[in-house]
């Protein structure tokens, strides 16, 4: 479920995500190519948009598909957005297409995760990540948040654990502010209040004045008695048409380092 405002008809809804975004009624207006005077009718509650304006203000103001579903019910209007079920048989070229990607990319870790970081399909690359974590974080629905967070799972072996938490939190923040899902700030505060393990003193990065070797942040995690470093790639698909599918990304984690690559290619995450 996903908090917007406290007024549930659309104008008032539509405000709120104007003002999300920093702009004025003048800027929606233009962008839109409607007026100032109708955009203020519309969000005072004076004129009752049709389908098509409700369709256009959304998609000027980015908001998530889930978001404009809910803007048209506040509207009078039926939802314009399919939600299928991921394990649906009409899923099946996504979830062949997914799983192809996935393939294709082992030997490097990759996963496809929800917008609440569940866990929907992994390869095998991701079983270098696995190592020592704790039963109950493995049980469905495995999430990649807890799993990393959480001092049962990957949070120990995580050698620079308080950059890569606070990587993962700013992350999270920003998809709150992008839609202020209830479910997704509640994980939030779950996995903020895990505790940061303590010999992570941020040692293990480089010395005063050292150049950094890595083009972004890595999470560099102990395995089988080494160092790996990995940097995160996020896609998601371009213009989706389905709830379910516009809350789908694929992680991929690219080895950081020369010996990290060789390390995985000499089936070390066997």
């Amino acid at each position: 479920m996903t908090t917007l405002a406290p007024d549930s008809s659309v104008g008032p809804l539509l405000r709120t995500w104007r003002e999300r975004r920093g702009l004025s009624q003048l800027e929606l207006s233009l962008r839109a190519e409607s007026s100032a005077r109708h955009i203020s009718f519309v969000e005072t509650g004076r004129s009752r948009p049709s389908e098509e304006m409700v369709l256009r203000l959304a998609e000027h103001l980015d908001v998530p598909i889930r978001e404009r579903n809910s803007l048209l019910l506040a509207a009078g209007y039926a939802p314009h957005y399919a939600e299928t079920p991921f394990d649906s048989p009409a899923m099946e070229p996504i979830r062949a297409h997914l799983d192809a990607l996935l393939k294709a990319y082992e030997p490097y870790p990759a996963m496809v995760v929800d917008s609440l970081y569940n866990v929907i399909a992994v390869n095998a690359g991701v079983t270098v990540l696995m190592d020592g974590v704790a039963p109950e974080l493995l049980a469905p629905p495995l999430n990649a948040m807890r799993l990393t967070l959480h001092p049962g799972g990957l949070a120990p072996r995580i050698r620079n654990m308080r950059e890569w938490r606070g990587h993962l939190l700013a992350q999270m923040e920003r998809q709150i502010a992008l839609a202020r899902s209830d479910a997704l700030r509640a994980l939030y505060e779950e996995v903020a209040a895990y505790p940061v393990p303590a010999d992570d003193d941020g040692a293990d990065g480089p010395e005063p004045g050292e150049a950094v070797p890595y083009f972004a942040l890595p999470m560099r995690i102990e395995h089988q008695g080494q160092v790996l470093s990995f940097i995160s790639t996020i896609a998601t698909f371009n213009t989706p048409m389905d709830v379910t599918v516009a809350e789908l990304a694929i992680e991929t984690l690219l080895p950081a380092d020369p010996a990290t690559a060789d390390f995985l290619h000499r089936g070390g995450a066997s």
